[in-house]
């Protein structure tokens, strides 16, 4: 039962994350509630793993948190789950674009959705703020790393490292 629960709430979340891997976060935090598979401190760890590691970071916290909810199994369920929604769309949409794409509608209908995308991926940034705690330092090292890359564009890599070395150096 849990194998068509896992797909099903990925096949949701798939459908549903418009705008990438940051969009399932809010979907993530109301599965942590609804079933307890992981803890809300465990999917913090998911993200930032997630954000680390190579490949699309929804996917990778699908694997993940499939994998605590029913091991190996539960893992492949659960990517499964998740990119199911986006080959059916992909393919739905490139046939319809094709017999669509000069009607006005349709420009406002992609304009709604990144609007949408951007909601979502705000309200996750909410919550793993949030996780952060009341721990002054995380916020100093957040303003510090923010205020840097705008100042001094530099990879994304180059950022997740810096913090990763204050993590480690302060202790947090």
């Amino acid at each position: 039962m849990i194998y068509i629960t896992l797909f099903y709430q990925f096949f949701l979340i798939g459908l549903f994350a418009i705008g990438g891997g940051a969009a399932t976060i809010p979907f993530l935090f109301d599965l942590s509630k609804k079933y307890g598979w992981f803890s809300v401190f465990q999917l913090s760890d998911m993200i930032a793993i997630s954000e680390s590691t190579p490949g699309a970071v929804g996917v990778n916290m699908a694997t993940f948190a499939g994998f605590q909810a029913g091991g190996f199994l539960g893992g492949v369920v659960a990517t499964l789950g998740l990119i199911c929604p986006s080959v059916i769309v992909i393919v739905a949409v490139s046939k319809l674009m094709m017999k669509f794409q000069s009607k006005e509608g349709i420009d406002s209908f992609f304009n709604a959705l990144q609007v949408a995308a951007t909601a979502l991926i705000l309200f996750a940034a909410y919550h793993i703020a949030a996780l952060c705690g009341d721990n002054i330092l995380n916020f100093v090292v957040f303003a510090l790393v923010l205020t840097l890359m705008f100042v001094c564009p530099k990879s994304a890599i180059f950022y997740l490292v810096l913090s990763g070395i204050l993590g480690m150096v302060l202790k947090l």
